[in-house]
């Protein structure tokens, strides 16, 4: 460890917290676009905020289209060869969880509180420091590194195509919006889209799931069938889901609740709408929600009926059917699909077409990406392990995941940091933390790796 670095970073430990204090008051959630604000004026605050300090810094900035920011560090006009990618947009705070305001740095036995301190401010702000703290104490470096803000992670990297629109990217490029030590893999993906036209006087309608990429934890039903026999069904499930049942005339609203879970590891959530979708098929017949059933059998979380299963070093193929709208006259469904790198997504697409034709619905993707893979042996991803194991003293290795990070588009592009280990730091969550001593620590790491890979 380079014991200067390692001083000058602590030693700004006040004027680092003043940054994030600063960045988390602005509630930068994506807005309705506007002229010079393309994803809300609340994203385009934080950038221009970052801009602001970064000019005080006395670094090269450029802002483009107040949807990205590039903070360039190239002493005598050496090519720029870094990139640090970090985003200062956040997703909402609206759970009744929250112990402190969201939106007003806190800190409380040395962990601070506050929407976006580790996904993804907190990161940035270090990121910031790092560069800060190799141009002041003027660690000689051969190759310039670029520091890139974005708005639109959150809501699709919208921001990186306005990027790609004005400049390349650096030869090596990592973001510290996803975990240490490195993430080398990340499984491709598809959204999905499947519908049929619908008619059947005993299901008048079927409402489930919130969002295409979580299992989804609650799901409803308005039936027209015996009182009795609906009982006696749902005391009969084995499922886990609870079952709720209230009467209004004719017909009975049932409620089905299930837990939640991400998307890329759905084996931990128990999924209400399959499990109502079995319920009601077990109390009345119909092609199409039998067909939906035979699909999206409950429990079932690797694809196998739609002939998806698979597995690699990187994982397996996860399936999950998340949202569900039916009523007389359609039948439309969601679903997300995380795959492994032994298949394709061609492979994947005609796998799902044919399942879907075979039992009536019509099928489109809504979101195609094939598995992002750079690899371990290549020089830059070793030198990020090599200055993990240096600094946190703990062998350094690759992982694979199901989630996409803010690189999956960009060639050779990895994840480094900032999450640690199996800590929950409640990302999108409520009370959403980071500790004092990992953002230090974040900033010492970003500061040796610009050393490691520029010097």
């Amino acid at each position: 460890m380079n014991a200067k670095i390692h001083d000058y970073i602590y030693s700004h430990e006040g004027e680092l917290k003043k940054l994030l204090s600063e960045l988390v008051a602005i509630p930068s959630v994506m807005g309705k676009p506007a002229p010079n604000a393309p994803f809300g004026e609340e994203p385009k605050n934080a950038l221009l905020h970052m801009e602001k300090v970064c000019r005080e810094m006395g670094f090269s900035v450029t802002n483009y289209e107040n949807a990205v920011l590039c903070a360039d560090y190239s002493p005598n006009g050496a090519p720029i060869e870094l990139g640090i990618l970090a985003h200062l947009d956040v997703v909402p705070a609206e759970g009744a969880g929250w112990t402190t305001n969201p939106f007003e740095l806190a800190e409380k036995d040395g962990i601070l509180y506050g929407r976006g301190v580790i996904d993804d401010k907190g990161p940035a702000a270090a990121a910031l420091y790092a560069l800060l703290c190799v141009k002041e104490l003027a660690i000689p470096l051969k190759t310039g590194v670029r520091l890139i803000f974005g708005t639109n992670e959150e809501n699709g990297s919208e921001d990186l195509e306005i990027y790609k629109k004005h400049d390349k990217f650096p030869k090596n490029v990592f973001t510290p919006d996803g975990s240490f030590p490195v993430i080398n893999i990340e499984k491709g993906m598809i959204r999905g889209r499947f519908s049929a036209d619908f008619s059947d006087g005993n299901i008048v309608s079927i409402d489930g799931g919130k969002v295409i990429n979580a299992v989804p934890d609650g799901a409803s039903a308005n039936l027209q069938v015996s009182r009795e026999a609906l009982l006696e069904e749902i005391s009969r499930d084995e499922s886990g889901v609870k079952f709720t049942v209230v009467q209004e005339n004719d017909n009975f609203l049932v409620t089905a609740t299930g837990k939640a879970a991400h998307a890329s590891t759905p084996e931990g959530g128990k999924n209400a709408l399959t499990a109502l979708v079995s319920l009601i098929n077990r109390l009345t017949g119909n092609d199409i929600l039998r067909g939906v059933e035979k699909l999206f059998p409950f429990g079932e979380t690797d694809g196998s009926s739609l002939g998806l299963k698979c597995s690699d070093d990187s994982g397996a193929l996860t399936c999950v059917f998340s949202k569900f709208a039916l009523s007389q006259g359609s039948a439309v469904g969601q679903f997300d699909i995380r795959f492994p790198t032994c298949t394709t997504l061609s492979e994947v697409k005609e796998k799902c077409q044919k399942a879907f034709s075979d039992y009536g619905f019509s099928f489109e993707t809504t979101l195609e990406d094939e598995p992002h893979v750079v690899p371990e042996n290549s020089d830059f991803v070793q030198k990020l392990l090599s200055v993990y194991e240096k600094i946190e003293g703990e062998r350094g290795r690759c992982v694979a995941i199901g989630g996409g990070t803010y690189v999956h588009n960009i060639e050779g592009g990895v994840a480094f940091g900032a999450e640690r280990g199996d800590t929950d730091y409640h990302m999108h969550g409520d009370n959403e933390f980071v500790t004092a001593e990992e953002l230090l620590k974040d900033a010492v790491l970003f500061a040796e790796v610009i050393a490691e890979v520029c010097g």
